[in-house]
């Protein structure tokens, strides 16, 4: 992939949250804006896993742990939700640390307690996304 295809994805993405939201509104568990949106991704044609489990490996050995992302949309990005009243610095440490272990170029924390999910979504990159071709 390019950067300007993971950016295109990650704008349609956003595009699908928003509309999740402006159908359901702020103030419902994260699991269902995670189901809801998961099904209005796939009816834009994107490949969706949820809940996917993240491997986590400590000096060479692959741990038994229970990490698991909340969406993996093309098998390119990953998206993070919430529906808490304030996001916090841990959140996005997670996140960056999804990214990392499933070396993932992009992430998006979005966070459905909001009235705007453009000014409230956090997008991200790392060093696999600064390597990809323009």
């Amino acid at each position: 992939m390019t950067k300007k295809e993971v950016t295109q994805l990650s704008y349609d993405i956003v595009g699908c949250a928003i509309e999740v939201h402006k159908e359901l509104g702020p103030g419902l568990l994260e699991s269902i804006y995670e189901k809801c949106l998961r099904r209005e991704l796939e009816i834009k044609g994107y490949k969706v896993k949820q809940q996917v489990n993240v491997p986590v490996e400590y000096k060479g050995i692959s741990l038994d742990v229970d990490l698991r992302l909340d969406l993996l949309v093309n098998d390119t990005i990953i998206v993070e939700l919430k529906a808490i009243e304030h996001v916090l610095p841990v959140h996005e440490a997670q996140l960056l640390t999804y990214m990392k272990l499933l070396e993932k170029p992009q992430g998006l924390l979005i966070n459905f307690f909001t009235d705007n999910i453009t000014k409230s979504m956090k997008p991200f990159v790392n060093d696999i996304f600064k390597e990809l071709d323009d």
